[in-house]
């Protein structure tokens, strides 16, 4: 008997309003997991899929704080910890003004997904403010961050939920949140990860995301006989997980040539080597400038006001930014210039009818659940080093991350292809990681 899934998610969508990225994320997800549903009866008899649309709970607080004038400020906190079922709720704060219900929800539910796909025991989750650390002073976001913490400590701890660091929440909003967490629960514990390495973080954490990127990739190509040396590359945005692909990428012989941020697009024909990526980081993460500035320092490059970097030829695109940045007329404008890969630093930033487009020309897609696993795979390596109470060396995570990459990779192509599909790592990701969470759901009962 075949699952109806459309009906299901029609349903999902009139139960719980306005929530596109949701809805656009349990789509993307339940549709490729027809095949296995109908494989096996057990998932239908157990209703996993009703029970995995509804979080285990969401939080939604009041934050309130003083400004630098004194004025008194309300701001909204989330955290939804979605699924535990194999392990602590895991998963990053975004502090951003587009921060909703619908946005989180969407990112706990990939998460999920994400989480089981590393082989380490965390589940999903995810939480945030409405928050926007741009234009705050250091003070204004510390008053903030203590203030948020207040309310989020009575929900996490190290075997409990988490947190760790997304969009607008870096090192110096881990450092206020973990300080606060440490002065209220009067405890020294892995609760978040992000932390600095002189106070319990792990090395390679920061380049995390985009070295796994970059991992990752480099497996995609080798199913094709292929590697990253000498191949164009394409990365949207300019923040951690831009830089640290750009890096990577630079040291495996490709060479990227644009980065981007919400104002437009620079691209540097000339590849940007290891003196440019300093300026961008010094740019980006200290003087917390545009990436417009990046062409007035480097004659020969160009500033695009206002566009993506999809109109620009490329062997490889590494989409970096955020969610929904790839819409149809970027994938074809892609496919039409030559690019035989596109792999996910960011969280969903492929549209639905775009990504279709990629499978249907046989490009090489890898999705974020998969590809930018690298930093929550880091972030469960910081948590076992708490635990332990040591520190690994920079190449022991490296090393550790790699294998995980490499895992990941090998169980999505090796799923895919048990389903009929070897070069789908949409269908092959979603049911790995699926299959993974619901069989522990089972095993655990009706909880």
């Amino acid at each position: 008997m075949t699952y109806d899934v459309e009906h299901f998610i029609s349903e999902v969508r009139a139960k719980t309003g306005h929530q596109p990225e949701f809805h656009q994320a349990l789509s993307e997800v339940f549709h490729s997991l027809q095949p296995c549903l109908d494989r096996f009866p057990k998932y239908r008899h157990n209703a996993v899929l009703e029970r995995l649309v509804e979080p285990d709970r969401m939080i939604i607080f009041r934050v309130g704080w003083i400004d630098d004038k004194g004025d008194y400020q309300v701001n909204r906190g989330f955290r939804i910890q979605f699924n535990n079922a194999i392990g602590a709720y895991k998963g990053g704060l975004r502090f951003h003004p587009t921060v909703y219900l619908g946005l989180l929800k969407f990112l706990a539910f990939e998460q999920i997904f994400k989480n089981a796909l590393t082989t380490l025991p965390m589940g999903g989750a995810k939480g945030g403010s409405d928050f926007d650390p741009k234009g705050k002073s250091d003070n204004e976001v510390m008053r903030f961050c203590q203030s948020f913490m207040i309310e989020l400590v009575r929900h996490i701890g190290p075997d409990t939920d988490v947190p760790a660091g997304d969009i607008g929440v870096g090192g110096r909003e881990i450092g206020y949140l973990f300080g606060q967490y440490k002065r209220l629960a009067n405890e020294f514990t892995g609760t978040m990860t992000g932390k600095g390495f002189g106070w319990g973080g792990s090395l390679i954490r920061p380049e995390a995301t985009g070295y796994g990127l970059t991992y990752f990739t480099e497996e995609m190509l080798a199913t094709r006989g292929e590697s990253i040396e000498g191949k164009t590359c394409t990365v949207s945005g300019s923040g951690n997980v831009a830089q640290y692909t750009v890096e990577r990428v630079n040291e495996f012989g490709g060479k990227c040539i644009t980065l981007s941020d919400s104002g437009g697009t620079i691209l540097d024909r000339d590849g940007i080597d290891a003196e440019k990526l300093a300026y961008v980081m010094e740019l980006k993460n200290e003087r917390r400038g545009r990436i417009a500035e990046y062409a007035a320092q480097f004659p020969g490059s160009e500033y695009f006001e206002g566009k993506r970097p999809w109109g620009i030829p490329c062997d490889c695109a590494l989409p970096c930014a955020t969610q929904n940045e790839i819409d149809l007329d970027d994938a074809k404008a892609l496919v039409a210039n030559g690019c035989t890969l596109v792999a996910e630093g960011a969280n969903m930033p492929t549209q639905p009818d775009a990504v279709d487009y990629f499978l249907a020309n046989n490009i090489l897609y890898g999705p974020g659940k998969a590809a930018n696993a690298g930093g929550v795979a880091v972030s469960g390596l910081e948590m076992a080093q708490n635990a332990q109470h040591i520190s690994w060396t920079r190449e022991e995570v490296d090393n550790r991350l790699r294998q995980i990459m490499q895992t990941i990779h090998n169980n999505v192509r090796f799923t895919a292809a048990e389903y009929g599909s070897p070069d789908n790592y949409v269908l092959g990701a979603n049911i790995a990681g699926f299959t993974k969470v619901a069989n522990a759901m089972i095993a655990q009962g009706i909880v």
